[in-house]
């Protein structure tokens, strides 16, 4: 075994290296919000927090097909070594999928510059906007470089590519702030992703001995995709459309339900906890699939459940140490990332605590669930989280108008729906235990 055979292979170093990655991806995020509120005025800022709204609908409107990509890449891999049963994978199906979310990145921009145009979307910096736009829509095509070198055991190489992508984009912004051109910034944070994203392809071009006209071969990778993605994709793409109109419509309902600026920038630091969380989550159980999936499909039950067990305790630490984080210093940081225009009480930051760690249980089960393809399982689990998640904004104007204000209102309400998705989630990881394959 080649030395970096065992460096992939083990579980402690992709864990760290995922890890840093993450946090990377957290800083960047948190960057954007610190530069972006600074640069433009309020009215402009809250413009491109529905910007940056439609940009995840975007990202996440691949409606699962690199995660059927990934279950379906894996378990062929998992039969060449010898480890389950052989799958009628074809590499065709790459280039079919690349072609499909090229044609989604290309309508959803067409669609932000109607919005723009028609004064949906209101900014005076159109260019920015859309370089933004088409920035954010790369990550579609880096999470299938992601997804499919993971499928391969090609974790660490995608990681060192991608960290050193976010360091140099932290820097960009970095620049901005420091008196760059802000479009310019956007602009090479875009040319960033399109190296990344090639130099990935590239290896599991290479890993997989695939030929230039595998990815050209759009008629009989067409083909295969319709006769084998189909039966999953209904279910994923309603499971992804359910979990994006969840995590994201209260952008859209706030917008509507009030002028003042203050509940919308409170849903964003909400917005950006719980994604912090989630990325830790995913990091950690992706560095764990490898032994996950292997353990399923060769009907390994006692590893696997130990897997999800210790999966599960240490998401449930992280949300731990974040709330802990967020008790001790949320305050100071509320007030520095939205520079003054936010002001949060202690037992809000409390209740966004007990959030993450309902939060924590729900990320452990969709991720691992999501590789294994569990998809219309999935689905059923996500609708009550949806109704919480559209209920809230409504609700919370309703008792506003009772006298509650309605950023409480929302945060209690978005609690509870968090807990119940939480608790349903608990009950599913205990049901896929029982139901190992033998």
């Amino acid at each position: 075994m080649t030395l970096f055979a065992r460096l992939e292979g083990s579980a402690r170093l992709l864990a760290l290296v995922k890890l840093a990655n993450v946090a990377l991806v957290m800083l960047w995020g948190f960057a954007v919000t610190y530069v972006f509120v600074r640069l433009l005025p309020i009215e402009t800022f809250r413009a491109f927090l529905l910007l940056v709204a439609f940009g995840n609908f975007t990202v996440s409107a691949e409606l699962g097909l690199t995660s059927i990509v990934y279950n379906r890449l894996r378990r062929h891999w998992l039969a060449l070594r010898g480890e389950g049963t052989a799958q009628d994978f074809r590499a065709e199906e790459l280039g079919v999928i690349t072609m499909l979310l090229a044609g989604l990145t290309i309508a959803a921009t067409i669609a932000l510059f109607g919005a723009i145009q028609m004064r949906l979307i209101v900014t005076d910096m159109p260019l920015l906007f859309l370089l933004f736009f088409v920035t954010t829509c790369l990550n579609l095509f880096a999470t299938l470089a992601k997804r499919t070198l993971a499928a391969v055991d090609r974790n660490l190489l995608w990681e060192a590519i991608d960290m050193a992508r976010r360091v140099a984009a932290i820097g960009l912004l970095i620049a901005a702030l420091a008196g760059m051109d802000l479009t310019l910034s956007v602009a090479l944070q875009g040319l960033l992703s399109l190296i990344a994203i090639g130099a990935g392809l590239a290896m599991l071009h290479r890993r997989l001995g695939l030929r230039m006209g595998d990815w050209l071969a759009l008629r009989v990778g067409g083909g295969h995709v319709r006769r084998h993605y189909l039966a999953d994709f209904g279910a994923s793409a309603a499971l992804t459309a359910s979990e994006v109109a969840a995590y994201n419509a209260p952008y859209f309902l706030i917008a509507l339900a009030t002028s003042d600026p203050r509940p919308l920038l409170f849903f964003d630091f909400l917005f950006k906890m719980s994604r912090a969380l989630s990325a830790l989550v995913r990091a950690m159980i992706e560095a764990a699939l490898p032994r996950i999936t292997a353990a399923w499909y060769r009907g390994d039950a006692r590893r696997f459940r130990q897997l999800i067990a210790r999966g599960t305790g240490a998401a449930l630490l992280m949300a731990l140490a974040i709330g802990a984080a967020l008790m001790l210093f949320g305050v100071p940081l509320v007030a520095a990332l939205f520079d003054g225009r936010l002001a949060i009480a202690p037992w809000m930051l409390l209740l966004l605590a007990l959030l993450l760690l309902a939060l924590a249980i729900t990320c452990v089960s969709v991720y691992v669930q999501g590789a294994l393809g569990r998809f219309r399982r999935l689905l059923r689990q996500s609708l009550p989280f949806l109704a919480g998640s559209l209920l809230s904004v409504p609700l919370a104007s309703v008792l506003a108008g009772q006298g509650l204000p309605i950023t409480t209102g929302f945060s209690l309400l978005l609690l509870a729906t968090f807990a119940g998705t939480g608790a349903l989630h608990g009950l599913a990881l205990r049901r896929l235990m029982r139901e190992m394959p033998q």
